[in-house]
């Protein structure tokens, strides 16, 4: 994501730092990385049978998860989950703990929870986000009136 002098560069980092404890993945059995989720689909195949490889289920919140399973190359099946939140490897807590923090600094720069998230999870899924480029830097000082 680049940076621009209009938009706030603690943003940045921290959309830079969520999309970055999300992917990479990697097969397990052959070691074959996936950079992104383009990456993800584009080096695996469907799944055999006509089978879509999608399987929705609620989580623990109540927020739809969709799983999405693909058969790697070495012919391994290999799952990515969408908007789970119950990723427990340290790499699924800091993206959460990163989550929750860019969330309440929006929150705290005027946006909606609701908003906020949407916003955040277009850009973790790739997208641009019009709303999140416009978040100003707060000011670093303090003005007295006379």
């Amino acid at each position: 994501m680049a940076s621009s002098n209009n938009v706030d560069p603690e943003l940045i980092r921290g959309l830079e730092a969520l999309v970055e404890t999300t992917f990479p993945k990697r097969c397990r059995c052959c070691g074959r990385s996936f950079t992104d989720v383009a990456d993800y689909v584009a080096q695996t195949n469907a799944m055999p049978n006509g089978a879509q490889g999608l399987k929705q289920s609620l989580g623990d919140d109540g927020e739809v998860i969709v799983d999405l399973f693909r058969n790697c190359p070495c012919g391994s099946t290999l799952m990515d989950s969408f908007n789970d939140r119950r990723d427990t490897l340290p790499k699924g807590e800091a993206r959460r703990r990163r989550f929750a923090e860019l969330m309440a600094y929006l929150v705290e720069r005027g946006l909606s929870a609701s908003v906020a998230r949407h916003e955040l999870l277009e850009v973790m899924h790739g997208k641009p986000s019009e709303i999140l480029t416009k978040i100003r830097p707060p000011a670093t000082g303090v003005t007295k009136h006379a």
